[in-house]
């Protein structure tokens, strides 16, 4: 079948070209996105959201390339907001953790010099680079891609780092997190 009319097809609902759309494509999309994150569950659900949106949106899809690419390239922006999603939560939870760690710090007993003073002294027992991660996150309120760039390391690394010094932290604060 001529792709210009496929892609009519679907732009009018047609059951039976989404059924050969599904058939052909899924498996292969499946395969991309799992390439992208490793996790089988979610590159599935990815592709799944993908071809949902996909025909909910079927009338205002305009596909200038091939259908092939279009689609493959829709999947690669569906796990791009996914990701998107997962790094504001992270955020989100990180920076709550880091509200209840600093909050743990404030007792009746200390004034409020001594309890800065612990807490920048549990920072500097950090190792250097994740103290520096930290001290550029949390005080200098740097975003981590921008830590990322600066220190050329993924953000990968500066999450991992960020955690590492969260961990720390609580356990030197003696704080139960979640």
């Amino acid at each position: 079948m001529n792709e210009l009319v496929f892609i009519k097809k679907l732009k009018n609902g047609d059951d039976v070209a989404y059924k050969i759309l599904y058939e052909n494509y899924y498996e292969w999309l499946c395969n991309y996105v799992f390439k992208l994150c490793e996790n089988k569950k979610l590159s599935e659900d990815i592709v799944q959201d993908m071809l949902m949106k996909f025909y909910v949106k079927r009338h205002k899809i305009n596909i200038t390339s091939s259908l092939k690419n279009y689609l493959f390239r829709s999947c690669h922006n569906q796990f791009l907001q996914h990701l998107r999603k997962k790094k504001i939560k992270y955020d989100d939870l990180d920076e709550i953790k880091w509200e209840v760690i600093a909050s743990s710090m404030h007792t009746q007993e200390q004034p409020k010099e001594d309890k800065l003073k612990r807490l920048y002294q549990l920072i500097d027992e950090l190792p250097p680079r994740c103290k520096e991660i930290f001290v550029k996150s949390k005080l200098e309120e740097t975003k981590y891609k921008d830590i990322a760039v600066e220190m050329d390391i993924s953000v990968k690394t500066v999450e991992n780092q960020m955690s590492k010094a969260l961990k720390y932290l609580r356990k030197q604060a003696n704080v139960v997190i979640f």
